[in-house]
């Protein structure tokens, strides 16, 4: 089983931008468990970032052709105006589970609403690196022939 894990704009300053929001640990280092984790599930974990956000519709547009089996996806500020994004993931005929370190619902008014709820099959946030942690297990579960969770 294959997972690809998208991480958007600016979430590669995670372990220096705003701890008390995100925490201390480092892009690199969530990757690392989100693999470890992996393994133990039985998945290859596959893990890209961009600050650019036609690059990660382009690697969305590549999973439906590279084996890809579900996509974990924070897409970080572009979760609240990227209809491109949404658009590539409506596209995609496989699980996408939406994941956020921080309660979006309990911040800024502009972060309430993501334009990628409508068209993933769920959304985890405000537990931290767990919230990855917890989407991967989803998508591993979605994603299994029989998978329990709904289209």
């Amino acid at each position: 089983m294959n997972i690809l894990v998208l991480h958007g704009i600016n979430l590669n300053m995670f372990g220096q931008r705003d701890p008390a929001q995100y925490g201390s640990l480092t892009l690199a280092q969530i990757d690392a468990r989100l693999q470890t984790l992996g393994r133990e599930l039985g998945a290859e974990v596959a893990c890209f970032q961009s600050n650019h956000e036609g690059e990660l519709v382009e690697r969305i547009h590549r999973a439906h052709t590279d084996g890809t089996d579900a996509v974990l996806i924070n897409a970080g500020a572009w979760t609240h105006y990227s209809y491109g994004i949404r658009d590539a993931i409506a596209i995609l005929r496989i699980p996408v589970v939406e994941v956020h370190m921080s309660n979006i619902h309990a911040r800024e008014a502009f972060r309430h609403e993501s334009v990628l709820a409508p068209v993933v099959r769920g959304q985890i946030c405000g537990f931290g690196v767990d919230s990855y942690l917890l989407g991967l297990r989803a998508a591993v579960d979605m994603a299994a022939p029989g998978g329990n969770a709904p289209a």
